[in-house]
This record gives C-alpha cells, structure tokens and sequence, in this order.
C-alpha cells in the first residue's frame, strides 16, 4: 500500500504545481489547452504505443476487461433506469449516464496506472471500452436525437477509428501480439515525447481545477447525488465484485480494475455535454463532486485491497 500511496502522493503534488502555476498567471486558459491537445494528440499515444508493446495482451485484454466492461454497464445502465422512471429526456440521459459511467482513464486514468500501480497498460480496458463501445454509442444517440437527419453507418463507424489513443492501443497491441519490435530511430524518439504525457496531462488537470467553475444552481441535488453515487461507488463495486466472482481476479490486477473504476468523471463529458447542449450543469457538476470525492474513494480502495 506504501508505493499506492506515495504514487498518489506524486500525482496530487503535480496536479498542485498546475494549479500554482494557474493562480500565478503563469499557465492560463489557452495554456492549459494547449497542454492537454499535444498530450492527447502526440505524448498519449506516443505513450501507449511504447508500453503496450511491451505488455501481455492476454493479461490486459481479458479479465480486466470483462470486470471494466461489468462496471460501465452496471452503472449506466442504472442510471438510464432511473432516468426513465424520472421521465428525463433521452439527451439529458444520455448525459447522465456518461456521468455516471465515462471515467477520467486519460488525465488521471493514465497517470495512476503509471506511477501508483507501476504498470500504464493497466488502464487500457478502459480506454478500449470507452473509446470503442460507450462513447461512439453515447455521441450516435445525441446525434440522433439532437439532429434534424440520422447520421450516417459510415459516421458512426468511423468514430472510434479516428480517436488518436484508439489508434496508439491497436498501434501497442498489435506489436506486442507479432512480438514486433519498433527499430531504435523510432523508439526512441516515441519513448521521448510519451515521457511528456504524465506531466503535461497532470499539470493541465492542477491548471484546469483551479480555473474551472464551481458549481452553482440548476442542478437538483437528487440526480446530482445519484450520478456521483453510480460513478464512484457502484461502477468500482460492480467492477470488483465481476472481477472477483466471475472471471477470478486477485491480487494487483484485481486492486487495478476497481481502482481504475473509481476515477471520477472525465472531462470529455462536459465537452459532450456542450456540443449537444444537453444537460451542461450536470456534467459540469458531476466532474467537480466526483473529482473531489476521488481521493477519499482511492484511499479507501488502497486501504482494503492493496
């Protein structure tokens, strides 16, 4: 549990230098997007492709992935039940759903696999289940109901293929499964900018929680409560309880998958949340609560399972 901690230890003192460098006007609005675009389009994926080609794909792609996968289903599911018995619009629950569902596998997600778990492959079911199942399924029903014309099958295929950390992981995996080895004048250029992902992404987070908004009015505190009830208790319950019971999890793969499920919301919501305008407030103020009960949640986690 000792280097659990003093990996979160490391996260959270990088997540306050980006905040430092927010409140002191150093690192600013545009600054902090800039931090996160070249992560996610150049360190993330320069990352992924280097680990995972050193990985087991049987051990990443099996297990964990069932027990991620119980996880996002068990909680949206519930949540779209609920919403129906509250009469919400299918926007509105397509919304809360990834709320309560859609985890923050690349500002945070990445980071803890890599230096509170030791092993950044750890978080690749959940970018695989997010980036190939609930998002593309998520943004096709916003489309449809959103849109005057349904979206083409092209369109919808298309989806995950163009998400530069799908692209990295197939990219890792494939190499690791051919037992392929990326020639010096390439790996080691990767090697240098993925070692960028882990700071920039976490310095942008410090930037981003220390300029973003609080929450305010507007949202009620009843379907607030329960976004942040299914996110950061029942999806790591569901998650640990398949990975145990079902497909025989133990140990650290086992304490990874219900770690990595309690990550609050990701932030991508909020952006889904804007481009559709639906349910703005309460993807703003479900990252927000989520975020904030994160590290009693992980503590917790790391207290009865590390």
């Amino acid at each position: 549990m000792g280097g659990v901690l003093e990996g979160f230890a490391t996260i959270a003192i990088v997540i306050a230098l980006g905040a430092l460098l927010a409140d002191r006007g150093i690192v600013d609005a545009h600054g902090q997007r800039s931090l996160s675009l070249a992560s996610f389009y150049l360190a993330s994926p320069a990352l992924l492709v280097t680990v995972l080609a050193d990985s087991d794909p049987s051990r990443v792609l099996s297990g964990p992935l069932v027990a991620t996968a119980a996880g996002v289903i068990v909680s949206a599911g519930l949540m779209v039940v609920v919403a129906r018995a509250r009469r919400l619009d299918s926007g509105t629950t397509v919304v809360a759903s990834l709320c309560s569902a859609y985890v923050n596998a690349g500002n945070l997600g990445l980071p803890i696999a890599a230096y509170a778990l030791g092993d950044a492959a750890l978080v690749v079911p959940a970018l695989l289940m997010q980036l190939l199942v609930l998002q593309p399924l998520a943004l096709t029903v916003l489309d449809v109901v959103t849109s005057p014309e349904r979206p083409s099958i092209a369109k919808i295929l298309s989806r995950p293929v163009t998400n530069p950390l799908t692209i990295a992981s197939f990219a890792g995996l494939l190499l690791a499964t051919t037992d392929t080895s990326l020639p010096p004048p390439v790996q080691a250029p990767l090697e240098l900018v993925g070692g960028m992902a882990v700071p920039a992404m976490l310095i942008a987070y410090g930037v981003a929680l220390r300029l973003g908004p609080l929450p305010g009015r507007g949202v009620t505190p009843r379907v607030l409560a329960t976004v942040t009830t299914l996110k950061m208790v029942v999806q790591p319950v569901a998650a640990y309880v398949v990975g145990r019971f079902v497909v025989g999890l133990d140990g650290h793969d086992l304490f990874a998958v219900t770690l990595l499920s309690a990550l609050p919301t990701a932030q991508n919501v909020f952006v889904v949340a804007m481009r559709y305008d639906r349910a703005i407030l309460l993807a703003r103020d479900a990252i927000f609560v989520s975020t904030l009960a994160s590290a009693p949640v992980a503590i917790g986690i790391a207290a009865l399972l590390a």
